[in-house]
């Protein structure tokens, strides 16, 4: 049956199971977010997990992917590429907890961080560098001309 009326209001309302099921997952997704994870010193707190933000740009010679890693040590980042995918890893340490201190809300994340993009065809993984400079990380993907990949006119017969 499409139709079904509901009491809320005098007017019949359109059955939407999708929009019902969205809802529904929403409000499971919020239950877990907020579930308390670790209970330390009797004070509830919660674990999230954090992934950096990152922006990707490009221009006519490459490819940039930028990705903002505050209290991040560059020892503690990696760039790696496997099978056409270029990955970014590494962990944002927590801040050793004093012992007269007393927090009162945690927001900031720490811990394993891993983001992976495929890269173009249009891409050499050889040629891929990477700087890190004041919490910030740059990947370079040049971008390498083919014969396929340039621009060419194709004659009418």
């Amino acid at each position: 049956m499409a139709w079904l009326t509901r009491r809320k209001s005098s007017q019949p309302t359109q059955w939407e199971p999708l929009r019902e099921l969205q809802q529904m997952r929403d409000r499971i997704d919020q239950l877990f977010s907020d579930f308390p994870s670790v209970l330390d010193r009797g004070e509830l707190m919660t674990l999230s997990e954090w992934e950096p933000s990152v922006d990707v740009t490009e221009d006519d010679n490459e490819y940039t992917i930028t990705a903002e890693l505050p209290e991040v040590k560059k020892d503690d980042v990696k760039v790696h590429v496997e099978n056409g995918v270029l990955s970014l890893s590494g962990e944002r340490k927590s801040e050793k907890e004093e012992k007269k201190k007393k927090y009162h809300r945690v927001e900031r994340a720490y811990g394993n961080f891993v983001r992976n993009f495929t890269l173009p065809e249009n891409t050499n993984p050889d040629k891929i560098s990477a700087e890190f400079n004041e919490g910030v990380l740059k990947v370079h993907v040049p971008k390498e001309q083919t014969e396929s990949s340039k621009k060419k006119e194709i004659p009418l017969k």
